[in-house]
């Protein structure tokens, strides 16, 4: 019986730091190489372009500028670069090393062109970092293996994420309370939105532009169904439909890395973020309000929707099924790695589970979503110890059952249905519960990395593995097997 309270006590702590993937400055008390001559350029030049490079595929996964400056700190601290300067902003990466008072400092710059949504690159980079900082690699190795990340395909064909993305749509309308012919319109015109965006995409279109046609398609089948609801004896609310769709195109939105770049100090990269996601979700609200403007010129006038949505109580069952349904599925369409999904079901599942529970007190949509998200920023922390799922991946993935989708239908449909203030107060309740859900999700990582092991009875306690000397170099290395990466 103890071991196995040991077992499982190690299985959910893991090592006595939080999340392994995210490297305190100053934590490398030695370097496990020798240290760059300063004199060498061109050694001191491929360490930091391979540091760039890491902290690039980093920030282009959405991981926060602070995280991604303390990344490379690291991998430069590794190699013996410990007196190097980095600043990280929006999408730019600069990089110098001084080297005393009488040699030139040496540069690097890299820039971030674009943001994917492919968390097996994450987590790949990720056990890279783990790799330098275990094994110490040679630079060249290192950069072989940034090479075959960057390069290699996505891990399944792209009509596999589009059937995520309309599972994930078919989740929310679930969780929303919708009748099966809401979740099967949903899951049908996700499908179509995201094939038509990919499209747009590879021929150079503006994200806005892709985000407000994803919004315009959205309303399309909802108002067609609700036209011939009568001849086809269909029941069931056209609302539910747009907002499914509005929460798929809010979803992989860099809202949590904005907000967590405000908190963390580097607020002008948040700045940029944060005008990023509004400029985008803009989009999404053009192309409903056109679409409902479109259809009510053709004779469809949808139902009438009050701006106002008391939180009550809400059946549990659809709203854990709902949640686990639209993580999971969020974090397939995203390219996240086999181990990571399950992960994922449970950070939704968890996510969907607080807030419904919630709804049966007084504490309101905003606080529920707020606590929500706390409880999944700390799944993920404590996941990213043993499971090797960096906590992003299940941060993003955990929030998307919350995310206000509905609320922002409501907002929309009360200034243009001539109800402005209470219009623009569903709005504002929209995005203060889409920022209190990433300072959550922050907060949670924050206790994640600094939760250590509790003070626990002799008895208890699992044996000291055995040290031994390295020869070569005289550190003190735990005896542990080689992990088996891969790249």
């Amino acid at each position: 019986m103890k071991g196995v309270f040991q077992r499982g006590l190690s299985k959910v702590l893991g090592e006595a730091t939080a999340t392994i993937d995210t490297i305190e400055p100053g934590s490398i008390v030695v370097a496990p190489r020798k240290p760059i001559p300063l004199d060498d350029e061109g050694a001191i030049t491929e360490v930091l372009d391979l540091a760039a490079r890491i902290g690039a595929v980093l920030l282009d996964s959405g991981t926060g500028a602070t995280d991604t400056l303390s990344q490379i700190e690291f991998v430069a601290g590794i190699y013996g670069l410990e007196d190097v300067e980095v600043d990280v902003t929006f999408n730019t990466i600069h990089i110098s090393a001084r080297r005393g008072p009488t040699l030139p400092p040496v540069t690097t710059v890299r820039t971030v062109h674009y943001r994917s949504l492919d968390f097996t690159r994450l987590a790949h980079v990720d056990r890279l970092v783990r790799r330098i900082r275990q094994l110490a690699i040679t630079p060249g190795t290192a950069h072989r293996i940034v090479d075959g990340i960057t390069s290699a395909p996505h891990p399944y064909p792209y009509w596999v994420a589009n059937l995520s993305w309309g599972v994930m749509a078919l989740g929310i309308s679930i969780l929303l309370g919708g009748t099966p012919i809401v979740g099967t319109t949903s899951f049908l015109t996700t499908i179509v939105i995201v094939a038509i965006n990919r499209r747009l995409a590879r021929i150079g279109t503006p994200i806005f532009f892709q985000q407000m046609l994803g919004g315009f398609i959205a309303v399309l089948p909802a108002a067609a169904l609700y036209h011939w609801r009568e001849p086809l004896h269909l029941d069931f609310a056209p609302s539910q439909i747009v907002a499914a769709g509005i929460v798929v195109l809010l979803s992989g939105l860099s809202l949590v890395g904005s907000v967590q770049d405000a908190i963390t100090g580097a607020p002008i990269t948040g700045t940029a973020r944060f005008s990023e996601v509004v400029l985008m979700t803009g989009g999404i609200l053009a192309g409903v309000a056109l679409a409902i403007r479109t259809v009510e010129t053709m004779g469809v006038v949808l139902p009438p929707l009050g701006t106002s949505s008391p939180f009550g109580p809400s059946n549990p069952i659809p709203s854990l099924i709902g949640g686990a349904l639209a993580a999971g599925a969020f974090a397939a369409a995203s390219y996240a790695e086999r181990r990571a999904i399950p992960v994922a079901l449970g950070a939704g599942m968890l996510a969907s589970g607080v807030v419904s529970a919630l709804s049966f007190t007084s504490a309101g949509s905003i606080v529920a979503s707020a606590l929500a998200a706390v409880l999944v920023g700390l799944l993920g922390g404590l996941a990213a110890r043993r499971a090797l799922v960096p906590p992003l991946v299940v941060a993003v993935s955990g929030i998307t059952p919350l995310l206000p989708g509905l609320a922002m239908y409501r907002g929309l449909y009360g200034v243009m249905s001539e109800q402005t203030i209470p219009g623009f107060r569903e709005l504002a309740t929209a995005i203060t519960i889409g920022c209190s859900i990433a300072a959550g999700v922050t907060l949670g990582e924050f206790i994640a990395r600094t939760l250590k092991r509790p003070t626990l009875p002799a008895g208890l306690i699992p044996p000291r593995i055995p040290r031994r000397e390295n020869r070569l170099d005289r550190l003190t290395l735990t005896r542990r097997k080689p992990p088996r990466w891969k790249t």
